[in-house]
């Protein structure tokens, strides 16, 4: 079985972090994305305390935003869009999207995410569905992304990050890479060009309101290749 790539964390800081996911996550089947098992919040409102007690970062990676089961549902029906290819999913959380796309055939995914417990959740998350992920915990909004596509989740709803992601997006963008993004009912878009690849009805999961269904949108840049 493939297992994720270890991570460039400390062993002891990466066994707490990974210890903290077991402890609060249980085995999920992603609504959308059936095909795919995540270790999501088993009481999702419980763990958000939980972070706040060992002053960590708020878990959004327990959780299977929609706008990244969206993106997951694309990848593994579109396959051709991913095979042999090296994708960078930035702010990856769970990891979900690019779990889907190594499922697809993407030749290597690497899920990037400032959050430690995100990164272990990543990881623990491949090995459950059978692939070989690579993880980094390195602010890369910075940098310039080496890959061969480049997906991306609701990055965007605070100021002064959505800024930075979407600066972000135009050097991958004159670099020539593809970009893929996923939203949400609540997101907001870059101010950049985008054209419309599909739109699907998904639940936040677990849910933090019952019943609550959002409309998650996949796009493309507009122009790129």
């Amino acid at each position: 079985m493939p297992i994720a790539a270890p991570s460039l964390a400390r062993p002891a800081d990466d066994a707490r972090s990974m210890r903290f996911v077991r402890d609060h996550t249980t085995p999920t089947a992603v609504a959308l994305v059936p095909e795919l098992s995540l270790h999501l919040a088993r009481q999702p409102f419980e763990i958000f305390q939980a972070a706040d007690d060992i002053k960590a970062e708020r878990p959004y990676w327990a959780f299977a935003w929609s706008g990244g089961q969206g993106l997951a549902r694309w990848l593994l029906d579109n396959p051709s869009a991913v095979a042999g290819k090296r994708v960078l999913d930035v702010g990856a959380g769970s990891g979900l999207a690019a779990i889907a796309a190594l499922k697809a055939g993407a030749r290597s995914g690497e899920a990037n995410d400032t959050d430690v417990h995100a990164a272990a959740a990543a990881r623990l998350n491949a090995t459950t569905n059978d692939v070989a992920l690579t993880t980094t915990t390195t602010d890369l909004l910075g940098a310039d992304p080496h890959c061969d596509l480049l997906i991306i989740g609701d990055l965007f709803y605070e100021p002064e990050l959505a800024a930075r992601v979407s600066t972000f997006l135009e050097r991958a963008a004159r670099r020539g890479i593809p970009i893929l993004f996923g939203d949400r009912s609540t997101a907001q878009r870059p101010p950049l060009t985008f054209e419309l690849l599909a739109e699907y009805e998904a639940p936040l999961t677990p849910d933090l309101q019952i019943d609550y269904i959002e409309t998650a949108r996949i796009w493309r840049l507009a122009g790129a290749p």
